[in-house]
């Protein structure tokens, strides 16, 4: 049986991709479609965080089902992997009412890729102590040095990677550590028909949404939410490296004011 149509919207942050994605769905529905939206954001499956990671509000979820949102607690471990699982059911399910469409939109790559191309993450091999030891390292020496590290163990992985993002060098690096400078799983096509959606703004135009958004963030309550999150959990948690949290929690320890912290989110998701 293949997949349902599917419909990806990509992009960088703040280009409009929840926006259209809902415009389309309603337009789809009108047209007599069962449409569901997935989201494909490493942050949003994390419950609680919803103003820092600009989750759809819970009324719009309810208009249109979404899935791929608050799937567990900031303190859980959570992979591509396990992404990867928990569309595949989703995907199954459509699959049984061939009115069905599906709508991926996201801004995180390897989540993206993990449903489009079926990258069979299983596969990879995986050790979370050899995966907490080089969390540490990372913390230790910092990311250009495990960036040089990968490079000089597995430049094939390495040169396959953003190595900006310290969540892939770490995770390339537990690869590399188990079973060498491997090549990644061939990924096979989506097995339905595809219609990718590619959006894009003028570089200065983005960073102004950007700009925006993280005041409207601030505005909207994240202080309120980053307060109440370091009640429950640990404010070191890597699942509060997502832009915002860092800068909020810095608010909450009078490190920053509300406008540095502002200004401070902004750079880091436009740089």
């Amino acid at each position: 049986m293949s997949n349902p149509p599917l419909i990806v919207i990509g992009g960088p942050t703040a280009t409009g991709k929840s926006g259209l994605a809902i415009r389309l769905a309603v337009e789809l529905r009108e047209s007599g479609r069962r449409v569901e939206i997935i989201g494909a954001d490493s942050r949003q499956v994390y419950r609680g965080m919803d103003v820092g990671t600009a989750k759809v509000p819970v009324g719009g979820r309810e208009a249109i089902p979404h899935h791929g949102i608050d799937l567990v607690d900031p303190n859980e471990r959570f992979s591509v992997a396990d992404f990867a699982r928990h569309i595949r059911a989703v995907l199954a399910d459509l699959a049984r009412d061939e009115r069905s469409v599906a709508i991926l939109v996201g801004g995180t790559g390897l989540y993206l890729r993990a449903v489009t191309r079926d990258l069979d993450t299983d596969a990879l091999p995986a050790d979370p102590g050899i995966r907490a030891t080089v969390e540490r390292d990372l913390a230790a020496s910092g990311l250009p040095a495990m960036s040089d590290r990968l490079r000089s163990m597995a430049p094939r992985l390495a040169a396959r990677l953003d190595l900006r993002n310290p969540r892939r060098v770490a995770r390339a690096l537990e690869i590399a550590m188990l079973a060498g400078d491997i090549e990644l799983p061939a990924p096979a096509t989506y097995p339905g028909r595809l219609l990718w959606l590619g959006l894009e703004l003028e570089p200065a135009t983005n960073r102004n949404w950007i700009a925006r958004r993280a005041r409207a963030q601030f505005e909207s309550g994240l202080l309120e939410e980053a307060a109440a999150l370091r009640v429950r959990f640990d404010p070191s948690l890597r699942s509060f490296s997502a832009f915002g949290y860092r800068e909020a929690f810095a608010v909450l320890d009078g490190q920053m004011t509300v406008d540095e912290a502002i200004d401070e989110d902004a750079r880091r998701t436009s740089a």
